[in-house]
């Protein structure tokens, strides 16, 4: 008869463990990225009055160090827009409706 060996136990958990943020980092980061995104919704709401009237559902793309933006009808030609022409800035995209939002649900 021949005996089982017992498996040895299976070791659950994260594959880099010393990549883990702290939770300070993690809430550090929250607070950088909604100050950030609160920049770029009040330049859309400074331009969307003027925009929305002749662009309705077009696309704007927002760079936030200069406040410049270039808008588009299709989104991605937007963000491709964007990054030709601001490279190392980061930048929002935005539709030109009454709330701002790009996609359906």
């Amino acid at each position: 008869m021949t005996q089982l060996t017992p498996k040895p136990p299976t070791r659950r958990g994260r594959i880099f463990p010393e990549r883990t943020l702290s939770p300070e980092e993690l809430a550090r980061r929250k607070a950088e990225n909604e100050a950030q995104y609160q920049r770029y919704r009040a330049i859309f709401e400074r331009v969307r009055p003027e925009l929305i009237q002749e662009h309705y559902g077009w696309y704007i793309a927002i760079e936030l160090n200069s406040g410049n933006y270039l808008i588009d009808e299709d989104k991605e030609v937007a963000h491709k827009k964007a990054h030709e022409k601001y490279p190392n800035s980061d930048h929002c995209v935005f539709c030109l409706n009454e709330t701002g939002a790009t996609g359906r649900i």
